[in-house]
């Protein structure tokens, strides 16, 4: 589904992503992994062309996208939610669930999709008229996801979703990514949490300094010495 092929990004003169290549394939979940400074944003930001690479390409379901736009690339089927949850904090649930739906002009797929939503997040539908400043910082991650899912993506990249939520509900936020992918949804995440992130995926990819440094089925990963040194505490 997803190609990225030997792209390098820079941020003025300083190289953020050194030739990266990595493969999605459809029905997968892929973690990109690493600590801050890795790359891993820029990479999401990549695909999603709100950064464009000096060199390689981007493709999705076999057309090179890099450079078409990040309107385009919604358009096309990828959906970022973005590291910080971004949501519009004065804004109410609903009408924040809304501005995820911009490009389907046909309200009865938005309704639809919105109903979807409100049973993949009752906790939503119960606060839909609420502000969205006014959740917890679980509820608001959960409606950044939901936002992402609202124009009905082939492929969902999730931008460190554990981030700035409290650790007992970061379990179930991995836990709605799962059942997210179970209705068919292909997912590329990036994660500080190696070992949830690696136990909820299919492969995975470990960055650093701009470069991936190991790729593998998620079992070989956790098994892996450098993984365990580096990452686990092992």
């Amino acid at each position: 589904m997803l190609s990225v092929e030997k792209i390098k990004v820079k941020y003025k003169q300083i190289t953020a992503l050194h030739e990266i290549s990595l493969q999605v394939k459809e029905g997968e979940i892929v973690a990109a992994l690493g600590s801050n400074g890795a790359g891993k944003s820029t990479l999401l930001k990549s695909i999603a062309s709100q950064l464009n690479p000096e060199e390689g390409a981007v493709l999705f379901q076999g057309e090179r996208i890099n450079g078409i736009g990040p309107h385009e690339v919604v358009r096309r089927g990828i959906s970022l939610v973005p590291e910080g949850k971004r949501i519009f904090a004065k804004m109410s649930v609903n009408e924040n669930l809304l501005v995820g739906a911009y490009i389907q002009k046909d309200e009865k797929i938005r309704v639809e999709t919105l109903n979807r939503i409100f049973e993949l997040f009752p906790r939503l539908r119960e606060r839909m008229k609420q502000k969205a400043g006014t959740l917890s910082g679980g509820e608001q991650q959960m409606l950044a996801i939901a936002r992402g899912l609202m124009s009905k993506p082939k492929l969902l990249m999730l931008d460190e979703p554990s981030l700035g939520i409290a650790p007992n509900l970061v379990d179930r936020i991995f836990e709605t990514i799962e059942i997210i992918r179970k209705s068919g949804l292909t997912i590329l995440i990036v994660e500080q949490h190696v070992q949830e992130a690696l136990e909820m995926a299919d492969r995975g990819y470990i960055l650093q300094t701009g470069k991936i440094i190991l790729e593998g089925k998620s079992k070989e990963l956790l098994d892996s010495e450098l993984v365990q040194k580096a990452y686990l505490g092992i």
